[in-house]
Order: structure tokens, then C-alpha cells, then sequence
């Protein structure tokens, strides 16, 4: 398999030109911050990407985690992997100095996911779900519970777990049915939980399971949800690990990728009860889970960008060294690369193109995520939050369709071998599709997106961000003719996207039907739109910079192409995303139940 090479420069570009850093180094706890410091961390990410995880990637998907007399063993190389991660102090970079953080921006903690992501996703879904414990914890969690847990979760040493789903639960939490206890200030956890990515292994001693539970008195629905802590191993006053927790492992999903995550259901209560800490209030469980599901789902739209880069760097590498056909141009007489073949130069500035816009909204939430924890005025705070708000859905849900769409492209370019398992490329096609699934599935972040985000404030966040895309016209005009057909794309894109929200706003107001069935066009139009905003804003830097004969001359013109490829193939989308958001749902609900 090609080796992967971290795109630092692009990354570099995207956090400090994008993403808003210089107000998110300005924020308190930012004053070391610098763009030389991030280029530093960035890169020391790219070489543990680049020459740990990644040479595991293949041997995991191959090897797969197995349950062997109750353990859950890894594949060969990660639990030594883990212990590197954690002795370089990388699960510790955006968390609470207090409890052995680092204190960084989740702007820096994104850019690595970005690279850990993209070297070995199976692996980094482990820290990437104890980030998220540590979150609900650091939020919601007592004083002794952080004392208990948080520096071990924050240092890497103790993983963490969310387990929600129940066999007959899947994302109706509603119908969550695993049992509290209360045993005098604990309780006693009881039920099976499924799909629980890394609910067993044996990289670390201990696992911190964040399990959703209902009390006896509880009332029905999602009001009568309650949080614990469920450790694998009880945690004695002095800190040591005591006895086993009756929580166990009983089985691991068979799964179609990412077969080195262990995929776990999970059996609690086979004896006297596991032991639970509840989190925060009774019944409020749901709350502070989202408090988790928020990060994750930020996290899960970065892998697919992060399979997207994959995908292209090995699809160009092989387009570059595969010889076959004439060059159709005539240029040359004997056959040449298939790099040459305009089709497949289409699929891979498809592909360059995606993986850039997607990183970049990521990224450009990710700031906007700072700024809403530790902006220090409250009106600052909540307007990065209402951004943050519309925005979550939109990366999770567009950003992962995008690493799907660039592996299959991935596996065209390869073409016969794309198919052949040795040569790699089905691997991440395999791999994005999870992304879509996790945390929610896609049909849910966009019913999310018009049924939460758009319908609860009337759409003024989403016309507010509207219209501040709208501003970047002038500059666009400014340019004059070498950015001119993007700017006529993302102001096409923009008219759909605006004629859309309005039909949305409408529509929800009459049958909820006719909104929910344009709701995921709604999201892909959101996303393309967005993207091609940011694309744009990348080009005028980067053709401003070139003036000034600032910066790698080549990286900046090959920016500029890319995004105006970006306005030519793929913002002419918008239009047709904007018919399917706005068609109704007369056609999609016309059949009977049983004539589908």
C-alpha cells in the first residue's frame, strides 16, 4: 500500500487562512499559540501518522480484533502503537491543564484527527471516543468523579466508551431499557448494549464506560434517561484498580470495514449488577450524552475527509505509475500513464477538490467550536455556538458522504485492481461507509439540521451565514477575471441554497413530510455550498499572496485551480440538490407499503 504523507501544507493553509486561528490564539489560554508552534505539532502528528499508524492500517483490516476466552485482542502492533500515542501526550492536547491536559484549541486537536484519521481510522476510533467521554465527564461530572477519572482518560491510560444502543434501540433512544439500581450512592447497571466501538480491548487496564440507563421511577421516553460511569475495573479511594465490574464483552460484530475495531455487545449485570456512578441529575441523561454526540459527530465528518486524502494520494500515486492507452492528444506515440487520460485526471480533481472544501468547514467549525467555550464575552460565546449548532450536522453528514464518494472514485481510478483487495483501494471505500452510520445516521443529522437547527430560531442563523457568504462577492469581483466563473457558481449556489432554506422554513410549517423527504439534499446542498464559499476564499488568498510573492508559489496555484475546478464540476450540484430538497413528498410517499 502507498505510504501516506501528511498534507501538512494544505492543513497549515486551511487552519490559519480558514479557520479563524488568529482570533482563536487571541482567545484566553491561546497567548503561546503561534502559527510556527501548530506548523511544529502538525508535523510531529504527520510523522507518528505517517510512520506508525499507517504502516498498521492494512494488517488491521486483515487481522481484524477477535474476542478470545472473554479478552478482545487487537491486531499485531496496537497495543504497542497505543502506548506510543500515549507516551507522546497526544490524547492529552485539548483538555483541562488542570487535570494533565494541554490546553490547546480543538482547532489543533482537529488537524490531528485530520492526519490519525487518515493514517489508520480503525485505530483512532479508540481516543477518538474517550475524547468524547472525557468531554462529558469534564462538563457534567462530579468533583470526585473527575478526580477519580479524568487524568487517567486525559493521559490515554484508561480509554472511554458511549453506549446508548440496545438491540431494540437503535437511534430511538426513546426505547432504551437497561436498568439502574439505586444500591445506596451507586447503582447497580443491568441490560446489553450493541454496537459499542472499543467496548473491550487490551491496550489500557482500564475502560470508562459512559452507558445510558433508566431508574425504576423513571418516566418513559427520552425524559427518564439517566448517565453513568461504569468503569470495567472499580477504582479504589487511593486511586488503584480494584475488582472486575460485572460489565463483559460478549460477542464482536462482524462488520463489512474497520475490521480492527472491536465492535462490541455488551452484557452488564450477569451476576450481582455492575457498579454505576450516575453523572450529573437523573433523567438527564440525554442532555449530556449529546455533550458527547456533538464532538463525535464533528469528529466522524473529519474521518471521512480524512479517508477522502487517503483515498486520492493512493488513487494519484497509482494513476501516476499504471501505463496504459495512448495519450489522446496525440502527444505521444507510446502509451503513457493513465495520470494523462482526462477522465481519470476528472475523477482525481474530483477528489483533490472535496477533500479540500470538507477540511475545510471542518476546520472552520472546529474554530468556531473554540470560540464558544472560551471566548470571554458572552455575546461572542453564543454566536459561535448557534454556528457551531448548524454546522455539526452538515460536517458530519456531508463530510462523511464526501469520503465515500472519493473511494469509490478511488476504486474506479484503480480500475480492475481497485477491486482486488491487495492493492488497498476497497479498503477505504469499506472503511467510509461506517462514517455515514456513526453517531447517527445521515437521514438523522438532516432531519436534525431542519427540525432542530433551521425550524428553532425561523432560519436566522442559517440566513445570518447566507449572508456573510454573500459578502464575499466584492472581493471575488475585485479579482476580475481569473476567479470570475467561481464567483458566478458560488452565487448561483447561493440563490439555491437561500430559495431552499425558504422552502424549508414553509414547508415544516404544513405536512413535516414534504420537508423530511428533501431533508439530506437540503444537507448536501449546505455542504457543497459552504464548501465552495470556503474554496473561494482560499482562492483569493492564495491569488493575494502570489502577488505579493508570499508563500510556496506552486501550493498557491495549484489552490486556485482546484478551487475554481470546485466552481466548474461540483457547485454546479447545487442546482439539482436544491430541485430534490424542494420536490415534496407526494412522489416519495405515493407507493403503498407493500408495493416497495
Amino acid at each position: 500500500m502507498t505510504d501516506y504523507a501528511a498534507p501538512i501544507a494544505d492543513m497549515q493553509f486551511v487552519a490559519t487562512k480558514l479557520a479563524g486561528f488568529d482570533d482563536v490564539a487571541a482567545l484566553p489560554g491561546g497567548e503561546d499559540l503561534s502559527e510556527e508552534l501548530l506548523a511544529t505539532i502538525f508535523e510531529e502528528g504527520g510523522k507518528f501518522a505517517s510512520g506508525v499508524l499507517a504502516p498498521l492500517y492494512r494488517v488491521g483490516d486483515t487481522q481484524g480484533s477477535h474476542l478470545e476466552n472473554g479478552v478482545v485482542r487487537t491486531p499485531d502492533g496496537w497495543k504497542d502503537a497505543y502506548g506510543q500515542f500515549v507516551e507522546g501526550g497526544w490524547n492529552a492536547v485539548p483538555f483541562d491543564p488542570d487535570f494533565g491536559g494541554q490546553g490547546l484549541p480543538w482547532l489543533v486537536a482537529t488537524g490531528l484527527f485530520d492526519l490519525w484519521h487518515s493514517s489508520n481510522m480503525a485505530f483512532t476510533l479508540c481516543p477518538m471516543l474517550t475524547q468524547a467521554a472525557v468531554e462529558a465527564v469534564s462538563r457534567y461530572g462530579s468533583p470526585a468523579q473527575k478526580a477519580t477519572y479524568l487524568e487517567k482518560m486525559i493521559s490515554g491510560e484508561w480509554t472511554g466508551t458511549m453506549q446508548l444502543t440496545e438491540p431494540q434501540a437503535g437511534s430511538d433512544l426513546a426505547q432504551v431499557r437497561a436498568k439502574a439500581a439505586r444500591d445506596g450512592d451507586q447503582f447497580r447497571i443491568s441490560g446489553q448494549k450493541i454496537f459499542i466501538t472499543y467496548g473491550d480491548h487490551e491496550m489500557t487496564d482500564n475502560i470508562v464506560h459512559m452507558v445510558l440507563a433508566r431508574t425504576p421511577d423513571a418516566p418513559e421516553g427520552v425524559k427518564g434517561i439517566s448517565l453513568f460511569i461504569v468503569p470495567k475495573f472499580l477504582v479504589n479511594e487511593d486511586g488503584s484498580l480494584g475488582e472486575r465490574n460485572d460489565v463483559r464483552c460478549v460477542s464482536l460484530e462482524e462488520k463489512m470495514g474497520i475490521h480492527a475495531s472491536p465492535t462490541a455487545v455488551m452484557s452488564y449485570g450477569e451476576n450481582e449488577g455492575a457498579v454505576g456512578y450516575l453523572v450529573g441529575e437523573e433523567n438527564k441523561g440525554l442532555a449530556y450524552m449529546f455533550t458527547m454526540m456533538n464532538n463525535a459527530r464533528l469528529s466522524v465528518g473529519l474521518e471521512g475527509v480524512a479517508i477522502a486524502e487517503r483515498a486520492y494520494q493512493k488513487a494519484a500515486a497509482f494513476a501516476r505509475e499504471r501505463v496504459q492507452g495512448r495519450d489522446i492528444a496525440g502527444e505521444s506515440p507510446d502509451s503513457v500513464a493513465i495520470i494523462r487520460h482526462p477522465d481519470v485526471r476528472r475523477m482525481l480533481m474530483t477528489m483533490r477538490a472535496l477533500t479540500e472544501a470538507s477540511r475545510a468547514l471542518a476546520y472552520y467549525t472546529a474554530g468556531k467550536f473554540d470560540v464558544a467555550l472560551r471566548a470571554p464575552d458572552d455575546s461572542a460565546r453564543a454566536a459561535a455556538q448557534a454556528r457551531v449548532d448548524l454546522l455539526i450536522p452538515i460536517v458530519k453528514g456531508w463530510g462523511s458522504e464526501v469520503g465515500s464518494e472519493a473511494a469509490w472514485n478511488g476504486v474506479q481510478v484503480h480500475g480492475g485492481m481497485g477491486f482486488i483487495e491487495e492493492t488497498g483501494a476497497a479498503q477505504f471505500m469499506r472503511d467510509a461507509k461506517i462514517a455515514e452510520i456513526y453517531e447517527g445516521s445521515n437521514g438523522i443529522q438532516a432531519m436534525d439540521l431542519i427540525g432542530r437547527k433551521l425550524a428553532r430560531d425561523g432560519g436566522a442563523e442559517a440566513t445570518k451565514f447566507i449572508s456573510e457568504m454573500r459578502e464575499l462577492d466584492g472581493a471575488l469581483a475585485d479579482v476580475g477575471d481569473e476567479l470570475a466563473s467561481l464567483r458566478k457558481a458560488l452565487n448561483a449556489g447561493l440563490r439555491s441554497l437561500e430559495d431552499a432554506t425558504a422552502w424549508m422554513l414553509e414547508s415544516h410549517k404544513g405536512d413535516a413530510r414534504d420537508a423530511a423527504a428533501g431533508a439530506m439534499p437540503y444537507l448536501r446542498l449546505w455542504g457543497t455550498v459552504a464548501g465552495g464559499w470556503l474554496m473561494a476564499k482560499a482562492a483569493l488568498i492564495a491569488s493575494s499572496s502570489l502577488k505579493t510573492g508570499d508563500g510556496d508559489q506552486r501550493f498557491l496555484k495549484a489552490k486556485i485551480t482546484t478551487a475554481k475546478f470546485y466552481g466548474e464540476r461540483i457547485l454546479p450540484r447545487a442546482l439539482a440538490l436544491e430541485a430534490d430538497a424542494t420536490a415534496g413528498a407526494d412522489t416519495v410517499m405515493a407507493l403503498a407499503d407493500d408495493e416497495l
